[in-house]
């Protein structure tokens, strides 16, 4: 049986993608309140999930659309690898989980973002192998 799109798990670039955004955006809303945390920062995850949700959740009521807003999702989940990348620096001066919750969000970050970003271009180049 051929496969008409990438599926990882049992599910398509948009499943993962909306699961990806509610797992950022519920991640810095619980680090938030449970670290009871006054910065910002600590809702980083959540303000970059939102994007992700949304652009994916388009996609999916404008099929028309689809290839352009999955390819701003995928910048997103770039942008979060990047971001996330500051845990090097914490890793590397010797403070690595001196601010936990802050070095364990930046890791998520890290580790997550690759992971979806390898995945989308996987999808996309299936979408082209296939075409």
């Amino acid at each position: 049986m051929i496969q008409k799109e990438y599926k990882f798990i049992g599910l398509n670039m948009e499943s993962i993608s909306i699961l990806y955004g509610i797992f950022l955006i519920l991640w810095g809303l619980i680090v938030n309140f449970a670290t009871a945390s006054s910065s910002f920062t600590s809702l980083i995850p959540s303000i970059m999930g939102l994007p992700i949700l949304f652009f994916t959740s388009l996609a999916l009521m404008m099929p028309s659309r689809k290839k352009l807003l999955m390819h701003i999702v995928v910048l997103f989940g770039l942008l979060i690898a990047i971001g996330g990348m500051d845990v090097f620096r914490s890793l590397f001066s010797g403070n690595f989980l001196n601010l936990f919750w802050a070095d364990i969000s930046k890791l998520m970050m890290f580790l997550t973002g690759t992971f979806f970003t390898f995945l989308c271009v996987q999808s996309f180049r299936f979408v082209r192998r296939n075409k």
